[in-house]
């Protein structure tokens, strides 16, 4: 992949953090660190599942050696393989076994995102599915401590998805185009 490539694919990314997640506010606690720089980004160009774990586990040993000052969270955005939502939710098992063979449970878990998410329940189509719909396949890896230090001064954070689910339903067809290129290109 060329460095041009790269850079569109972490170009679109934080344009999708920006606009839909900030922008949204469908995750109250990402504008500090995302407008403190302390989200880091990462394109893996694994096709493979044991490359891609390789990545992750890179990945996870640098955020389990960095201050959360330094790096808060890291996007693992995987643009080769994985286009697949079932096949993704399928490798989320190694992710799962991953973090259970380092002892990470309680400390790192990983939230998911896909162009094409659907939440159990719901129709591929479904207006709610925006709210985990990113521009390529991420695991996003979170410090535990971290989230929960920031819910504990968040008013009813178990409202938090209901509220996703509010916004993204109420956007006008333009407003979902806007925000969502990726999904409307096609």
């Amino acid at each position: 992949m060329s460095n041009q490539e790269n850079q569109a694919i972490l170009d679109s990314v934080n344009q999708w953090l920006d606009k839909v997640v900030i922008g949204l506010n469908l995750c109250p606690f990402a504008s500090k660190p995302f407008r403190d720089n302390q989200i880091r980004l990462s394109v893996s160009q694994s096709t493979s599942d044991a490359n891609l774990l390789e990545d992750l586990q890179t990945e996870l040993n640098l955020l389990a050696e960095s201050k959360p000052e330094h790096i808060e969270t890291t996007l693992l955005i995987v643009p080769n393989m994985l286009g697949d939502f079932y096949d993704y939710n399928d490798f989320l098992e190694y992710v799962d076994a991953l973090i259970e063979d380092n002892e990470w449970q309680g400390i790192f878990q990983v939230a998911t995102f896909h162009p094409n998410y659907q939440f159990g329940g719901t129709e591929p189509e479904d207006d709610e599915n925006l709210t985990n719909r990113a521009p390529y396949p991420i695991l996003h890896l979170l410090r535990e401590a971290s989230l929960e230090k920031a819910i504990e001064h968040y008013p009813n954070p178990e409202l938090i998805p209901e509220h996703n689910i509010e916004t993204v339903c109420g956007l006008s067809q333009q407003q979902k185009v806007a925000l969502f290129p990726y999904l409307f290109s096609k």
